[in-house]
């Protein structure tokens, strides 16, 4: 497996282009499967989750072409596999978002139980009681979801926890479906609007986006569109803190910095000097001061970003309380930087950081996407080489990470092995 060799310390210049977001691209690609006509997207990220997306498409019986790079066209006529199976699924908790749109259009669907990081439970419980609330028939049988409808109808939902899985299956689901369906304590999250805007875009009847009750009206069919998804918010809060972390001036840019305000709002608080602009955030050498961070649903602090700010809180001075409310299993990454050297303790579902314990170089393993990212940042500012490895969850969701962190005069060597 390759892995990443990083020098530090080191202080970064420059400026870097946010790509879009995977987190977006990939409900996306599965509301694809609602089109009868074809659909183009535009400057699509070469990431490890988007190829198990597009073959995971091609095996439906999708055609998908390359017009040029980063643009593609998805064009679903005939319907020559019902099922999404395990060799596809088991790396990537997004092929899930597969059974709504299957299930509007084909009206069946075979889709495996959910692989992706291991951070902990996800129960689709909330996608599947849902979907059977719209006149789904569905069991599970040897470690696959079976689906079935005569026509889903519209309804009235109310999800127990504000999922955004489920939020993005079901408004898939609704927007063929007979009637009008009704969402409540629907997930916020800006990845949830885009993918509405899409669907608007599609042809489908939707209100409410950006507020909790979404009310969608069932049309027979949905048209094909050219669409470009939203900036990605995780990895320009990533790039911001590895700005941060190293005390230099680079400039974030390509995305919607009001997407992660809860992230700028507790880097002020820890004394971050930062330049918000309309598509960008510029970073200014801080000072930077302990604080407590407490992960939460949008529009709360991200937990996609919790092991890039504890990361960066072994940088800050004082003692930072970090507090994981999301999922049960997120703090793998604390190890490996305690193998670096940082003074890390952890009670319950929460980690103690005692900033300023000098870092050093080490070699360390990735455990999930942004705990890959947490350690990359601190080799930063580790004294000497930080080799990551098993960076093939790196790959999952952040492009060109190593191209993208030299350009920002970052010594960063990717070996193959």
């Amino acid at each position: 497996m390759d892995k990443l060799k990083v020098n530090g310390p080191t202080t970064l210049s420059g400026e870097v282009m946010i790509s879009k977001a995977k987190n977006a691209y990939l409900p996306l690609l599965a509301g694809c499967i609602l089109a009868s006509d074809k659909i183009t997207f535009l400057e699509v990220p070469a990431l490890r989750d988007i190829r198990t997306m597009h073959k995971l498409l091609e095996h439906l019986g999708m055609k998908i072409k390359e017009e040029s790079i980063g643009t593609f066209s998805y064009h679903l006529d005939t319907l020559e596999s019902h099922e999404a199976p395990y060799d596809l699924v088991k790396t990537m908790r997004a092929s899930i978002c597969v059974l709504g749109p299957l299930l509007g259009r084909f009206k069946k669907a075979k889709v495996s139980l959910p692989g992706g990081c291991a951070i902990g439970t996800r129960p689709i419980d909330l996608h599947l009681k849902n979907l059977e609330k719209m006149g789904a028939k569905i069991t599970i049988e040897g470690g696959y979801v079976l689906a079935e409808t005569e026509g889903l109808k519209g309804t009235k939902l109310t999800l127990d926890f504000p999922s955004v899985g489920a939020t993005e299956n079901l408004m898939m689901a609704a927007v063929l479906a007979e009637g009008e369906t009704i969402i409540e304590n629907a997930a916020l999250e800006p990845e949830i609007t885009d993918l509405g805007h899409f669907l608007q875009a599609m042809g489908a009847d939707i209100t409410g986006l950006d507020s909790k009750t979404i009310v969608i009206k069932g049309k027979p069919s949905m048209n094909g569109c050219t669409y470009t998804a939203i900036g990605d918010r995780i990895e320009a809060a990533t790039y911001i803190i590895a700005g941060l972390m190293t005390g230099s001036e680079i400039t974030v840019k390509g995305f919607k910095p009001e997407h992660i305000d809860a992230v700028i709002q507790k880097l002020s608080q820890m004394n971050a000097q930062m330049v918000v602009g309309k598509d960008f955030v510029k970073v200014i050498p801080s000072k930077l001061k302990a604080s407590n961070i407490d992960t939460a649903p949008y529009p709360g602090f991200p937990t996609d970003v919790q092991a890039q700010i504890l990361a960066l809180a072994t940088q800050a001075e004082g003692t930072s309380i970090i507090t994981e409310h999301i999922f049960e299993n997120r703090f793998m990454h604390v190890p490996e930087l305690q193998r670096m050297g940082a003074d890390i303790t952890i009670k319950g579902n929460s980690a103690i950081v005692k900033g300023g314990a000098p870092l050093k170089g080490a070699p360390v393993m990735c455990t999930d996407l942004r705990a890959s990212a947490a350690l990359v940042l601190a080799g930063f500012c580790a004294e000497g080489v930080t080799e990551v490895q098993r960076i093939y969850h790196l790959d999952r969701g952040y492009e060109k990470l190593g191209k993208k962190f030299a350009s920002l005069n970052a010594t960063v060597t990717r070996v193959e092995e």
